[in-house]
Formats: C-alpha cells, sequence, structure tokens
C-alpha cells in the first residue's frame, strides 16, 4: 500500500472501538482511484458498521449480550444497571457542591394560586410521554370526540385534571369567592412505577417468558416482536413516575405555598410521611424536592414508616390486616374481572393471532400486551404495544381495573371499609387537634406522639398506594363514587362513578381542604380528587352546597359514626365466608 493510498480502520462486531495493533477491519482506497461513487458506498458501508457496533455496544452495557446477528431472542430480559458499581472517576473533592460566591438572594412571597387566582391551573399528565400514532382500524372507534389513551389505562394511567363536576359538584377547587384557605390535608399517590412482583411470570414479565420459550414468528402490525425485548424493571419508580412526584410538589406549593408562613411564625418545621418502600420513599422525596426546593435540610421532616406484615401503618394498612392475604375474602375481583376480559378481547385475540406463529394467543395475553403498552409508555415514553388495539379495546381494559378495584379494594369488598378507616381515625385527630385515644385498627401507638404525628399543623402531606386511596375514599363514605355499582361484567354502564383511572392514577392525590368562609358558620372542609371537587352532603350532618363544603363539626360527626360502626378485629382476624352472590356498595361484611 503506497502513501498515497487511504486506509479506514472500522470497528469489528463486538469491539470496544480500541483498536490496538492495527485489529480491525481494513478498508483500502487508493488515492489515485477515488470515483465519486466509491468515496459513497465507502462512507456508507463505514456508516452501517459503525452504527451497528454502536447498537451492538449498547447491547453489551445493558447485560444483553447479543451476536453479531444483532437478533434477539424476543422477551429476553434488556436491564441497564445504574450507576455503575465503582466508576472510576469519582473524585468528591474535585466537586465541591459549595464552591462560594452565590451571589445575593432573598426569598420572595410564597404562591397561594389555589387562595387568589380567579381559576385553577389544570394538569394534563400527559408530559414526556408519546401517545401512538394511530389506533388499530375497525368498529371500535369510541364516541368521545378526542380520545387520550393515557386516560384509559385504570389505575396505571398518569394522574390528570378530572372535568369540572366528574364526581357531582359544578365546582372547582380553588377557593370560593367568599373563603380563605387555612389548612390542607394531602393524600397522594406514588408516581409511575415499573411493575410488580416481576418473578411471578404473571403481568408484562410473564408474557415476555412466553416469547422466550417458544419459536415465534411476528408479521404485520405484530413483527417488531421479533427483536422486542424486556425493558421494564421492578416496582420501582420510572423517571416519569419521579417527574410526576416531583411536579405534584411543585404544583402544590404553588397552590398552598402560603400556609409556611405559618409554620415560620411558630418555629417549626412540616412533618411529612411516607412508607419505607422503595417506591414510596422515593415518591416522598421527589415531591419534597419539588415543594421546598434542593437542599431538603432544615426545610421539613421526613416520617417513613415501616411496610412490612406486623407493623400497624394506617398508609398501608393491609400489612397488618391477617385475612388481606385470603384470596376468597379480598381478590374478589379477579373473577369477574377475568369475564370482562375475556368478553372485550374476544376479537382482539382473533385479529391478533393471524400476526404470530409459533404460540396460541389467549385473551390473558392480548391483556397482558396492553398492559405492557402502559407500563412501556410510563417507563421508557413510548410502545408499540398501545397501536395494537382499538379505541374501543382501551375503554375495555379501563374498565376491567374498575372491575377489580371495585370488588378488590372498592366499595364492593368486605375489607375497604376497614382498611380504611385508620387514616380516617387520623383525619379526625388532626381535624380535632385530639389524640387517637384506642388504638384498634391500623393506627400506630408508637408513631401517635407529639413529635412524628403532631397536631395544629395547617399542612400535613402522606404519601400511600391506590388502594388505600380508595380504601379511604370508601371508608369516609362517599357514596357518589358507588352510585353506579355493582359493576356488571359484560357490559360497561353509561355515567360510571367508579372510574379508577380519574380516582386513583399514579400520582392521584386527595386534597382535604380547610376554609374559613364569611358567607359559612364555622370552618368548613371540602374533598378534592384529582381536581375534581366531591358532594358532602351525603353525610349525615352536611348540608347542600355548591362548592362541596361541609361544616368541620359536621364532617368530623360523621366520621365518628364511621369509626363506631367499623369494627377492624372482625373485618380482619375473625373467621368468615363471603356468601354466594353477596354484594355491597359500602364496602363492608354487612352480613354479620
Amino acid at each position: 500500500m503506497s502513501s498515497a493510498d487511504v486506509t479506514v480502520k472500522l470497528p469489528t462486531m463486538g469491539s470496544d472501538i480500541k483498536y490496538p495493533d492495527g485489529v480491525g477491519l481494513e478498508l483500502v482506497i487508493p488515492r489515485a482511484q477515488r470515483p465519486t461513487a466509491l468515496r459513497t458506498t465507502a462512507a456508507f458501508v463505514a456508516g452501517v458498521v459503525v452504527t451497528l457496533t454502536a447498537v451492538a455496544q449498547y447491547a453489551s452495557w445493558s447485560g444483553l449480550h447479543l451476536s453479531t446477528s444483532l437478533i434477539a431472542v424476543p422477551g429476553t430480559p434488556e436491564w441497564h444497571d445504574y450507576p455503575a458499581p465503582s466508576p472510576t472517576n469519582v473524585f468528591p473533592s474535585a466537586f465541591p457542591s459549595d464552591v462560594g460566591y452565590p451571589g445575593p438572594t432573598h426569598p420572595g412571597a410564597e404562591p397561594g394560586v389555589a387562595a387568589t387566582a380567579p381559576a385553577y391551573p389544570l394538569h394534563s399528565g400527559s408530559a414526556h410521554l408519546v401517545p401512538p400514532p394511530h389506533f388499530a382500524k375497525g368498529k371500535g372507534k369510541s364516541k368521545k370526540v378526542k380520545f387520550d389513551v393515557f386516560r384509559h389505562w385504570g389505575s396505571l394511567s398518569p394522574w390528570y385534571s378530572v372535568e369540572q363536576g366528574a364526581f357531582g359538584v359544578d365546582s372547582s377547587p380553588e377557593a370560593p369567592e367568599t373563603c380563605q384557605i387555612t389548612g390542607v390535608h394531602l393524600l397522594h399517590r406514588h408516581g409511575a412505577r415499573y411493575p410488580a412482583d416481576v418473578k411471578s411470570m404473571r403481568g408484562p414479565s410473564g408474557f415476555a417468558a412466553r416469547l422466550r420459550s417458544a419459536n415465534v414468528t411476528a408479521r404485520g402490525p405484530l413483527r417488531f416482536l421479533n427483536n422486542w425485548t424486556y425493558k421494564l424493571g421492578q416496582e420501582g419508580l420510572t423517571p416519569f413516575g419521579r417527574a410526576q412526584l416531583f411536579d405534584l410538589g411543585v404544583s402544590m406549593r404553588m397552590r398552598y405555598g402560603f400556609l409556611l408562613k405559618n409554620f415560620t411564625a411558630a418555629n417549626i418545621l412540616p412533618v411529612f410521611r411516607t412508607e419505607s418502600q422503595n417506591r414510596m420513599l422515593s415518591s416522598a422525596q421527589n415531591f419534597a424536592l419539588g415543594f421546598f426546593g434542593y437542599p431538603l435540610d432544615n426545610q421539613y421532616q421526613q416520617v417513613v414508616t415501616i411496610e412490612a406484615s406486623g407493623f400497624n401503618n394506617t398508609l398501608a394498612p393491609y400489612r397488618s390486616c391477617q385475612n388481606n392475604a385470603d384470596i376468597s375474602k379480598a381478590y374478589r375481583g379477579i373473577s369477574p374481572s377475568n369475564e370482562w376480559i375475556a368478553k372485550y378481547l374476544q376479537k382482539a385475540v382473533r385479529r391478533l393471532q393471524k400476526h404470530i406463529s409459533g404460540i396460541e394467543l389467549n385473551a390473558k395475553d392480548v391483556f397482558t400486551m396492553q398492559e405492557t403498552c402502559a407500563y412501556e409508555t410510563v417507563a421508557l415514553g413510548f410502545s408499540k404495544f398501545c397501536e395494537l388495539f382499538t379505541e374501543k379495546e382501551w375503554e375495555g381494559f379501563d374498565y376491567a381495573y374498575d372491575i377489580n378495584f371495585w370488588y378488590g379494594v372498592g366499595p364492593g369488598s368486605p375489607f375497604s371499609r376497614a382498611l380504611g378507616i385508620g387514616y380516617v381515625q387520623e383525619l379526625v385527630s388532626r381535624l380535632t387537634q385530639t389524640p387517637i385515644e384506642i388504638h384498634n385498627s391500623s393506627t400506630n401507638a408508637t408513631l401517635h406522639n407529639s413529635v412524628t404525628f403532631p397536631l395544629g399543623h395547617s399542612l400535613y402531606v402522606d404519601a400511600t398506594h391506590e388502594v388505600v386511596i380508595i380504601n379511604v375514599l370508601t371508608a369516609l363514605g362517599l357514596k357518589s363514587f358507588a352510585e353506579t355499582g355493582p359493576l356488571p361484567n359484560d357490559y360497561i354502564p353509561e355515567g360510571l362513578s367508579f372510574k379508577t383511572s380519574q380516582i386513583a392514577p399514579f400520582a392521584a392525590n386527595v386534597q382535604f381542604q380547610i376554609l374559613s368562609c364569611s358567607s359559612e358558620r364555622g370552618p368548613q372542609i371540602r374533598v378534592i380528587v384529582n381536581d375534581g371537587v366531591v358532594p358532602l352532603n351525603v353525610l349525615r350532618g352536611c348540608p347542600d352546597n355548591q362548592h362541596g363544603m361541609c361544616p368541620v363539626d359536621a364532617f368530623v360527626g360523621a366520621q365518628k359514626e364511621h369509626i363506631r360502626a367499623t369494627d377492624w378485629n372482625l373485618v380482619c382476624n375473625e373467621d368468615w365466608e363471603v356468601p354466594e352472590g353477596w354484594n355491597t356498595t359500602g364496602g363492608y361484611p354487612d352480613w354479620i
């Protein structure tokens, strides 16, 4: 090779992009003989090989060591462990976070949108997520003018501001004209997470395992499965889930930041609560970062309660309820939900089976493909699974979650009221500034002291799970959510009042507003679920009110009745069986 020739070294597949001793693929092009077409071809070949090498390198970083063919077995796990366990470039002293010279700063006035603005900031819920470019063709068009698939994923939906009047009160969450907000009790769910229990071979991980064990060939709309890998983690928050809670913290600071002036005046800090589970602690921390900003030191105090069997915890009450582990009692939603799934996905199973061989699809598989759409979207930002279904089939998916939650943890469950009553006891304790005298439910006497459960604060924030939010709403006796129940398993009722995508989506939030109104006698309370005002006139002593308000004294009186009528020991520890054909809309074993 002469000095006039040009040598291009290309990395071999699996290379780490280093070329010791000239190892690599050499493409020798004599300088004197380099027509334009040849130069273009060489550049193209180089680009293709480098690109494929980058893909292979990415796969090796992820722990998925692809062969040079770059074809993975469908469903193969692809997980990325970040950060590296022992990175080689960590020099803390070289990267101080405080180098001085901060410049002049001074805080401004606290925001208070909920108290001062003429309108309320609505939350769309879908920032960072990409919807499917189209849905499956057919007669599955929704009746809705603008269909939003993100709002049809049941409890896997991102939280969004429900339409005004969605729960029966045509009022918005900002303070009514004659009222001032004096306090807020916030109960919120964790953010979007990865699937739970990936080792059980259920859900998306189970479907991936089915594909791995079969010799699958996919075509048409399913052809992406030929190279599809399973990229979902287990139970922890996704990046989008972290953003949800950070955003929720910012949103609540913008709405209720003025309440912090009360803490400054009293020379105390707010006390927030969460549980020890990874996604719960991470959710609380991200909320706090949004609400207070970094650093969090000396801005608030975080109670972390233990979420495990044997520990009383109102934010995870099922852990201390023995009967809740009995599948014949506590999981009543599985059977009717499966019956509905088999019905609404009947056509989808046949349609999709035409495009795949090597595996016989069933309704469970296809339902799991819908779940994978939701989980991948909130984890990765986009999912090809989403475009496989019609709008009607997405409405069916949403309703499957409604059925499961209604009978499993909602008004149709014999456990719901008892599991939610502990938080109701704590809410009454805070509203009346009176310690709980008898701990006869999921309340934790050890943590009920003036330090970790303070009274007299104007702001409380508690993080919990979606099932507990539904438990609490049931225990509060908010019957508007149960108006259209029990839920049938063969059709979707018109005007459904119990929708998990509206009540308990990822980052769901329940605001208990305390108000002082010149037009009302005594302090008032409102319950606002995902920006939808809930009617309280269903409670004894609470009058009709256009803004959904009720006098705090009347609200407390109604809740004390619910507490007296709820026997935790009976529900959670005594031996009983659910009668054949039994149904309820009150969330309690009323046949006993």
